[in-house]
């Protein structure tokens, strides 16, 4: 338990890094550097000893689409809300997991499917409307686009795993992060063109912490306390960051919000977790 609470503090600060210290670095680039340097931690620990080339495969193709996508999408979302609504945005991702599990096994929760409605809908009355109505849908896209390729690679992830019930996760963890680097490094080239990359030294370590910490240790904490609680305790830590986030993005980086609004649509989320019963998955990093 203690690893989870540790985890979810470590990455309630990643929301307001990624939008106050990160400003000015392209999406491509900041999701790159990130899942470069949680290579780098899960490298080590990669053995593929009797492991079949087509699983190999399917491991990083997972990566690409879980990590790369997701990070690729949700970095760029940073552009169009503020930290605090993309954190609350994220917490349709349990719910986006059952749905995806749910349509592979040919039936439909319309629970879960009213609770995503619900709770994309809490979200959108979070954010901020001076804005104007396009960048808060384009922000609020992003954000689920993101959910959903997080969910979609988790479900194939655990599909993949339970074949192979005697394969560890940090065996192969690695492969994850080797499918998401090669998916984001080339957006990275291509939108940096012919323009230098400038990184100053706060960005520097800020993309430090991102990537060795929040990503890489965060994600080996995770994958232990998961292993060390109830299900329920698990369920309940899942969406911890997010109020924490929210906390650490109006009072620690000093974001505007409309309390009362914000209260507001954290009670109609709050509901449509509810509503959604026991999560089924987890959104395990950020």
């Amino acid at each position: 338990m203690l690893q989870l609470i540790a985890v979810s503090l470590l990455w309630a600060f990643s929301f307001g890094l990624i939008k106050g210290r990160l400003a000015g670095l392209d999406s491509g680039f900041i999701s790159a550097a990130r899942l470069g340097l949680g290579l780098l931690v899960f490298l080590p620990f990669v053995r593929l000893g009797g492991l079949r080339w087509r699983d190999s495969l399917a491991f990083v193709a997972i990566g690409a689409v879980q990590f790369g996508v997701m990070y690729l999408a949700y970095n760029e979302s940073f552009k169009h809300l503020q930290s605090y609504e993309v954190a609350l945005l994220t917490l349709t991702t349990p719910v986006l997991v059952t749905l995806i599990a749910d349509a592979l096994d040919r039936r439909l929760r319309v629970r879960a499917l009213v609770a995503a409605v619900l709770a994309v809908t809490g979200g959108a009355i979070a954010t901020d409307h001076s804005r104007g109505v396009s960048g808060n849908l384009l922000g609020i896209g992003l954000v689920q686009i993101s959910n959903l390729a997080f969910a979609a690679g988790q479900v194939w992830y655990r599909r993949l795993r339970a074949r192979q019930p005697d394969l560890r996760d940090r065996d192969v963890f690695g492969l994850l992060y080797a499918g998401a680097f090669l998916l984001t490094l080339p957006v990275a080239l291509v939108r940096a063109g012919n323009v230098p990359i400038e990184v100053t030294p706060i960005q520097g370590w800020t993309l430090l912490y991102l990537g060795v910490l929040a990503s890489g240790l965060g994600f080996f904490l995770w994958n232990v306390g998961a292993t060390r609680t109830s299900s329920g305790r698990l369920a309940v830590m899942n969406n911890a960051k997010i109020p924490l986030a929210v906390a650490a993005s109006v009072f620690v980086f000093g974001e505007k919000a409309d309390l009362p609004g914000l209260t507001y649509a954290l009670g109609l989320m709050l509901g449509a977790m509810w509503l959604a019963g026991p999560a089924h998955g987890r959104r395990t990093g950020s």
